[in-house]
């Protein structure tokens, strides 16, 4: 077997670099939302409604009991035949479609939003009791403690899961492929059954996502660090 790096490097490299961004703006943008969807349902299984509580502890085990790419085949497929469905009972003849990307970006949103919520609810759990006795002492209402003595010391001891779930979700772009977002995996293979290059092309599409997830890793490293010398 005859390997031909030159051909592919020169050929698909620049394919993959243009992939980059949009690999970028889809985990930028779901790993944002899923960080606030998971303060927002910590929060919501904290408090003292326990219909509330409860709902939020079945829509996690559902997600949490499913495969993200199912979820992602959902969202694309499913929830728009449902939306044009339920506008036409009311009488309104709609064709709503959703952008894949945009569809990618809701179904990391929900998922990792779940599973981060789950990592933010036992840190507020962790926190010393005798913090938010300090703070009502001092005058302070429940919701202001909350958002002031409990969330932040919370959220800053989840930085290290907080980075992990970070480099799992940009690897995690890959899976929109299957519903032709074209980011990197989708662009390998549309080359490699095109010039069956698929040993180099593969190995190519490797080496972009270690290049993209150790710069994270480290990053989240520095923060832990950086966080760990603050009083």
């Amino acid at each position: 077997m005859e390997l031909n790096f030159t051909k592919a490097f020169g050929t698909l490299l620049p394919s993959l670099l243009g992939g980059v961004g949009i690999v970028l703006y889809i985990t930028l943008a779901g790993f944002s939302l899923a960080l606030i969807a998971a303060l927002l349902i910590a929060i919501g299984r904290l408090s003292k409604h326990k219909l509330l509580s409860r709902f939020l502890g079945i829509v996690i085990e559902l997600v949490r009991g499913t495969p993200l790419l199912v979820q992602l085949f959902y969202i694309y497929y499913v929830v728009p035949t449902l939306i044009n469905g339920v506008l036409l009972a009311f009488g309104y003849e709609a064709n709503v479609q959703l952008k894949a990307s945009t569809c990618g970006i809701i179904g990391f949103a929900v998922n990792y939003g779940c599973y981060m919520s789950e990592v933010i609810r036992s840190a507020i759990l962790a926190i010393d009791p005798g913090q938010r006795e300090a703070g009502l002492a001092l005058g302070f209402s429940e919701k202001k403690v909350l958002f002031h003595f409990i969330i932040p010391p919370a959220l800053r001891n989840s930085v290290p899961v907080f980075g992990n779930y970070l480099v799992m979700l940009i690897k995690d772009t890959s899976l929109l492929a299957m519903i032709s977002v074209q980011e990197l995996l989708l662009r390998t293979k549309t080359f490699a059954s095109q010039t069956f290059l698929t040993v180099e092309a593969y190995t190519i599409l490797a080496l972009v996502y270690l290049m993209l997830s150790l710069p994270l890793s480290q990053l989240g490293g520095i923060l832990e660090r950086r966080l760990k010398r603050t009083p």
